[in-house]
């Protein structure tokens, strides 16, 4: 089966849309599915290594208003269609899409190519996060009609299937998502690490995530007095200048991988995730694969993965 993945973000850029489509990308090696990714060009080219295989081909995009590491991918449907015509999918799987998802869609229809479209992002509500309020009600129009149009919608939660629902969306599906349990495992916690974060033996309380408006990591604000704590922020984004001024007693780590993560989270004495517009929430996971307790708002994908009072 030949896979066409659509991706509004791709690397350079890390987050848990690229994150997802990575994973699909090893998953159709391991099973020997040939793979193409239509994406943003980004600021550097990916590491080969990291498509595992699939041919990628990268388009001209803008920055997005109030969002700069967000690309706006300006592709027509045409032009998609001639991408796709090449390659000769037998399904497009559109990553969170929105702009150059809407129009890969419009391509696939064009061509009779089945469709699927995971539901990642809770775009209307970043709007309003952005302080973009009159703009939400025109998106989510969209993404009903998006996802009204696709063969099937993939949604992460239990949260998000009830988003689309409430929208019209119909053929929804869930589709969870898994953790690499040999890296988040709680052996990885660092003696060391911890050494260095909490010299008194605080107790750690870490944030995992990017840095954005739409994640609230300035809530955690209210733990900045709480006797015998330190707070660890892992990430980046375009409100770390803001955190900086708003979280002064904070650890910000920057943005961690593979090992280093790891062993971050499992130091950790609790997670916490301020966040409320999100679809599934993976850090979370990762924080109860590695044993430390999670802290989230009990709305969005967090409600499907922490067992109030037993894991957090």
């Amino acid at each position: 089966m030949k896979v066409v993945l659509v991706a509004e973000t791709f690397l350079p850029q890390m987050n848990g849309v690229v994150g997802s489509v990575l994973q699909v990308l090893g998953h159709l090696r391991r099973r020997e599915h040939p793979a193409m990714v239509i994406a943003p060009r980004g600021a550097s080219e990916p590491d080969p290594g990291l498509l595992a295989g699939a041919s990628l081909a990268q388009l001209r995009s803008i920055p997005a208003p109030r969002y700069p590491e967000l690309p706006i991918t300006l592709a027509s449907a045409g032009a998609l269609e001639a991408i796709l015509r090449m390659f000769r999918p037998d399904v497009v799987h559109l990553a969170s899409p929105f702009v150059l998802g809407w129009q890969a869609l419009r391509a696939a229809e064009r061509l009779g190519i089945p469709t699927v479209a995971v539901y990642q992002t809770d775009i209307p509500g970043y709007m309003e996060r952005y302080g973009l309020p009159g703009l939400a009600p025109a998106a989510a129009s969209h993404v009903a009609r998006l996802h009204q149009r696709a063969t099937l919608t993939l949604a992460p939660s239990q949260s998000a299937i009830g988003q689309l629902e409430a929208l019209g969306v119909e053929r929804i599906s869930r589709w969870a998502r898994g953790v690499d349990a040999e890296r988040f495992q709680p052996a990885r916690r660092s003696a060391e690490l911890r050494a260095r974060l909490a010299p008194r033996r605080e107790t750690l309380i870490g944030y995992v995530g990017r840095l954005a408006p739409e994640k609230q990591v300035e809530d955690l604000a209210v733990l900045a007095d709480l006797p015998g704590t330190r707070l660890v922020i892992v990430g980046d984004g375009p409100s770390r200048r803001d955190l900086d001024d708003r979280l002064p007693q904070a650890v910000f780590l920057g943005h961690l991988a593979g090992e280093q993560l790891a062993a971050a989270v499992a130091t950790f004495d609790i997670a916490v995730h301020p966040g409320e517009r999100e679809t599934f929430c993976q850090t979370v996971q990762e924080a109860l694969a590695s044993g430390v307790p999670v802290v989230a708002t009990g709305v969005g994908g967090p409600v499907d993965l922490v067992q109030s009072s037993r894991t957090g």
